[in-house]
């Protein structure tokens, strides 16, 4: 949040990434109480979306207000929000806009290119086993590892137990998969993508082959290969690169891929 902060006022549009259930609207609502004079617009809501979608600066403005801060939530949503987003920093410099995405791949399509050099991005990951385990022992920290490899960091996981633990994991699997990266891309075949995300899940560590994949869920490479695109900027995975002192060679071996969280990684 501090880093985030000390963003503010640059004459950029602070973009803060994360899937969803990170806490993304967690450092909204902590800044928004610092900034009085703002606003706050959930862009998943019908009527956000409309009034900020291919707006002039006028229409923007009549919406907005006067306000210092804007903070848009989720604006992945908003179709062309680059280009509201260049209106406003072009036309009303002195207005901070911070802009929350749970996909880069609409968030990032859509405003790359309209505000190359005039954004600062963060990308908000699950807790930490230091920022949980701040204040305990070795011993406390050992004795709640286990569980924390199996269930993951979800802030919302993290402080349930039991039942509620188990239910928590399933349920941000579930949207988090479904709603973001089947909604925004329309992907015709949920189960070749959900049979991926297993087939992944079960190589963690492993080398990856893409052919080898292919042909593990009968579809073809390009296949494949747009889908961990998309999944990687759903925040869902990321691929780590082969090392070797000979550059050519690391382009010719397999990269791995791991999940950004190690309980969707078990819920799967």
């Amino acid at each position: 949040q501090k880093r985030i902060e000390d963003s503010l006022f640059k004459g950029k549009v602070v973009v803060i990434y994360g899937a969803r259930q990170v806490g993304k609207t967690t450092i909204v609502k902590n800044l928004q109480k610092k900034y009085p004079d703002s606003i706050y617009l959930n862009c998943d809501e019908p009527d956000v979306r409309e009034a900020l979608t291919n707006a002039s600066s006028v229409e923007i403005k009549s919406f907005i207000g006067d306000k210092k801060i804007v903070f848009l939530d989720e604006a992945q949503r908003v179709k062309n929000i680059g280009l509201s987003l260049k209106l406003i920093m072009e036309n009303f410099p002195e207005m901070q806009v911070v802009a929350t995405g749970s996909s880069s791949f609409e968030l990032s399509n859509q405003i790359s290119e309209p505000l190359t050099g005039r954004k600062y991005e963060f990308l908000i990951y699950p807790f930490s086993i230091k920022e949980l385990s701040s204040g305990q022992s070795e011993a406390d920290i050992n004795r709640s590892l286990e569980n924390r490899l199996i269930f993951g960091m979800y802030p919302e996981v993290a402080i349930k137990s039991g039942e509620e633990q188990k239910q928590a994991i399933k349920d941000i699997t579930k949207s988090y998969l479904f709603k973001d990266v089947l909604q925004y891309q329309n992907i015709k075949n949920p189960e070749i993508l959900e049979k991926l995300l297993q087939a992944l899940a079960l190589q963690v560590g492993n080398e990856v082959s893409y052919p080898e994949l292919a042909e593990t869920i009968n579809v073809d490479k390009k296949t494949v290969v747009n889908y961990i695109d998309i999944l990687e900027k759903a925040f869902i995975i990321f691929q780590l690169n082969p090392f070797s002192r000979n550059l050519r060679n690391e382009l010719k071996k397999l990269r791995k891929i791991y999940f950004f969280d190690n309980g969707i990684r078990n819920a799967l």
